[in-house]
């Protein structure tokens, strides 16, 4: 039985750790690494999912051998996905056929690591991939409200950085100027507005994450299944998919 658990909130792979060498590897030569120890795992989870800094974006070499930063957040693997300590996490993912054209969003809900709840909707017949990942984006943060709600630490999923960008970093400065941007219009800027007011409530309970679409994170292939699901049923609220949880059949079924 672990002595310490050790939070990595800045690393290369921020998560939970049960001895040190493990969580050396995560932190040792990493620019502004930040991590501590603690007595127990429940004293670690909770400053975990407590914590209000944002993770930093890591570091990469430039051309010239130089440190650069990454744009964008930070793109999180399957593994680290599984290792966050978030009771319940929430992927959203959103789909248009053509683009533009068809669009519909689709979440899948899982708590403490069990697939819990698929949800699929918002079909547009003149949708765009943007308006779809948006629209997934906001159900996933209402879902995540009622979690936490419950007392559950959650995280949201996403594999738009363009929705969380707007979401988490843009719409901060475009609201400073009036709802405007340098070079023109803010497209989708109601739905933005109302996602940016629902994140901020949020921010300091929800994480909102990146992952990368198709590449084998579980959750992320069934919200695109049930995106897709929207489309074909031309489902225009947001409903709860009733069929079995038989995740081998849903994500047999078409793709986006």
């Amino acid at each position: 039985m672990a002595s310490k658990f050790y939070v990595v909130w800045q690393g290369r792979v921020p998560g939970i750790y049960t001895d040190w060498d493990t969580c050396k590897k995560q932190v040792e030569k990493f620019p502004d690494a930040k991590y501590k120890s603690f007595a127990t795992r429940a004293e670690a989870e909770k400053a975990f999912g407590d914590a209000k800094a944002a993770p930093r974006a890591p570091f990469a070499k430039s051309a010239s051998g130089g440190a650069s930063k990454v744009s964008g957040p930070k793109t999180y693997t399957a593994q680290e996905v599984a290792a966050l300590p978030q009771q319940t996490k929430i992927f959203c993912d959103g789909g248009c056929d053509p683009n533009p054209g068809k669009a519909g969003s689709g979440l899948a809900l899982y708590r403490d690591g069990v697939p819990a709840e698929l949800w699929y909707g918002k079909y547009d017949a003149n949708g765009t991939n943007n308006t779809a990942e948006l629209n997934a984006l906001h159900q996933a943060l209402l879902l995540a409200q009622q979690e936490v709600a419950n007392g559950r630490s959650v995280a949201v999923f996403c594999d738009s950085k363009y929705s969380i960008q707007c979401v988490t970093e843009w719409a901060i400065g475009w609201e400073k100027k009036g709802w405007k941007k340098a070079g023109g219009e803010i497209k989708n800027l109601d739905l933005i507005k109302t996602l940016f007011a629902l994140h901020q409530s949020l921010k300091e309970k929800v994480d909102v994450l990146h992952v990368n679409g198709h590449v084998g994170v579980e959750g992320n292939e069934l919200a695109d299944r049930m995106s897709i699901l929207a489309i074909t049923r031309r489902n225009y609220g947001f409903s709860r998919y009733e069929g079995q949880m038989n995740l081998a059949e849903i994500l047999a079924m078409r793709a986006g």
